[in-house]
């Protein structure tokens, strides 16, 4: 039996967090506090799911700072407290008219609605709690002040507070780290209680919103991946419960699910006249794409008629000479092997092609692992697929399949940017419950880029701006994205999918390879007993005319004719 089973199975009190006397003291507390109005306050501070954790856990345990309750006690953190304590201190000397004691005194009497953002139990007394958010949100907020946009210089040194810290060699280093620390799920504290001690830093409340406004802008446009330009910007950016929310609802703007849901159940209604239309298509499918790349070729001659070729190529009589000899042909033995690829080369799509669409049209599961592979950059520049950059958010995403273009928003990545992206896509899957999108952007990118040189080419059409040290560095980011916890279907990025899926099997160098692979190289031992029976076939020969001397048979064959 292992530790932790061990613990497990071990006695109830031996697995209490508190002691019995504790717990009826805070449940007491919790029924008959007085809370007026009742709290809108929804849960937005989540525990990682163990798995990802284990995964990479730098990527979600803080590194240099605790922000908030869940990791306060960590000893790596612990140390860190002196810094937090100095600027506490001067944030206390900031205060007009009231001192920290009175903060936290505030803080106390809000301490179920702070205890509301988190998911975990807290296993803080009332007062604990308020000196510890009083401390962290006081760090916190002096260190958005680096961001705010009336200090040219953003640095620590600039930062009184702040240029405590580190030595001149060491800012960068510590900058980021916290960077990566204040992003994180885990570490977050509600934005109201930075409100609250901004307020009675200023003389009037909205001279307090409009500079805690302007730092969290500046964080975001600092941090984001994604260009934030003024359209794009967070209008009411107090409305948000900590700083990941903010950042996820400024790069994932808000989807109307009224009018996606709507969207889908329109393609469901097509989708069934397409199935009801279906055996009609099925059998005249492959005739009518065999006249469609005929009249492709034949339109560019000019000089013909445009209504009399099309009313000769598309006729029934010319449908059934071509249909009826082919439907003969292809069942003879040997044809029938490569029956499929012929019908390929003008379908379009194989029989399988065909089911696998028409499951990929029930939009109310989950998508299949199957639907989400598309192929490399690398792949789809061979053939023919070209990218572009877009100054947009995420919602921009397209594929134009008449120019070929694939249409991508612009991100810039460097040393912070891997923690930020795996904490948004945590974040995504414990809040929001479908259209989980920007996971399936993180999918759609891991799906594309394979190694350094799909990274190279996506940097060279300027969909990527790479502040790493090397392309290298970018793919490996990409490729260490786990999936998500579940997966989920987004009607904008599914569609392009789709589409660049269907333009590149549309291609004649990938219906070339596909064939090559299947019967060619997949049919090595068929080709194989051919090439043996023809050795055979001209070992016979060869015996048959050292007997029957087939040279001056031949010769005089050939005489006759000549004569």
């Amino acid at each position: 039996m292992t530790s932790t089973q061990q613990q497990w199975s071990s006695s109830p009190t031996s697995r209490r967090p508190v002691d019995e006397l504790q717990w009826v003291i805070q449940i007491r507390e919790s029924i008959e506090q007085e809370t007026g109005e009742p709290m809108n306050v929804s849960v937005s501070v989540f525990s990682v799911p163990n798995s990802l954790v284990l995964s990479k856990p730098e990527a979600y345990i803080p590194q240099l700072f605790a922000v908030g309750p869940y990791h306060h006690w960590d000893p790596h953190l612990y140390e860190m407290e002196r810094y937090k304590l100095a600027t506490a201190r001067r944030t206390q000397r900031k205060l007009h008219g009231i001192n920290l004691q009175q903060l936290v005194d505030y803080f106390t009497i809000n301490e179920f609605m702070i205890r509301a953002y988190y998911h975990r139990y807290l296993e803080f007394r009332g007062e604990t709690l308020a000196w510890m958010m009083a401390i962290d949100a006081s760090f916190l907020l002096e260190f958005l002040r680096c961001f705010s946009s009336t200090i040219e210089d953003k640095s620590f040194t600039k930062v009184p507070s702040m240029s405590h810290m580190v030595d001149s060699k060491k800012i960068k280093l510590a900058y980021n780290l916290i960077l990566k620390d204040v992003v994180m799920l885990e570490n977050q504290v509600p934005l109201f209680l930075l409100r609250k001690i901004i307020h009675f830093q200023f003389s009037s409340e909205e001279e307090a919103d409009a500079e805690l406004s302007n730092m969290l802008i500046g964080f975001v446009k600092e941090i984001s991946p994604f260009k934030v330009s003024e359209e794009s910007s967070p209008k009411d950016v107090l409305g948000h419960a900590h700083l990941l929310e903010l950042l996820y609802y400024v790069i994932v703007p808000r989807i109307n699910e009224h009018q996606d849901s709507t969207k889908e159940i329109i393609d469901n209604d097509q989708s069934g006249k397409a199935d009801m239309c279906d055996s009609d298509k099925k059998s005249n499918g492959c005739v009518n794409n065999f006249f469609g790349v005929v009249w492709s070729s034949v339109a560019k001659k000019k000089g013909l008629t445009y209504n009399f070729v099309k009313k000769v190529l598309i006729g029934k009589p010319i449908k059934f000479l071509i249909k009826g000899p082919w439907s003969i042909i292809s069942k003879l033995p040997v044809v029938s092997v490569f029956k499929g690829s012929i019908e390929s080369m003008f379908c379009g799509k194989s029989v399988e092609k065909e089911k696998d669409d028409d499951d990929s049209t029930s939009h109310n599961k989950p998508p299949l692992v199957e639907e989400i592979l598309v192929p490399s950059v690398k792949e789809l520049v061979r053939a023919g697929v070209k990218f572009a950059r877009t100054n947009q958010d995420i919602t921009s995403i397209r594929f134009d399949a008449k120019t070929g273009i694939f249409y991508l928003p612009e991100v810039t990545l460097d040393c912070n940017t891997e923690v930020l992206l795996r904490n948004l896509v945590t974040y995504e899957s414990s809040v929001v419950s479908e259209h989980l999108v920007f996971t399936r952007y993180t999918e759609l990118i891991n799906g594309i880029i394979d190694t350094e040189e799909d990274v190279k080419i996506l940097r060279e059409c300027k969909v990527i701006r790479n502040r790493m040290k090397s392309d290298a560095e970018v793919a490996d980011l990409w490729n260490e994205m786990r999936r998500s916890v579940r997966l989920t279907k987004v009607a904008f990025i599914d569609k392009a999918l789709e589409d660049v899926n269907k333009y590149y099997g549309r291609s004649s160098n990938v219906k070339m390879n596909k064939f090559m692979e299947t019967y060619v190289l997949g049919s090595w031992k068929m080709l194989t007993l051919l090439a043996a029976m023809f050795l055979l076939f001209l070992s016979c020969v060869e015996a048959f005319c050292s007997v029957y001397t087939c040279r001056s048979h031949l010769l005089s064959y050939a005489g006759v004719n000549g004569n």
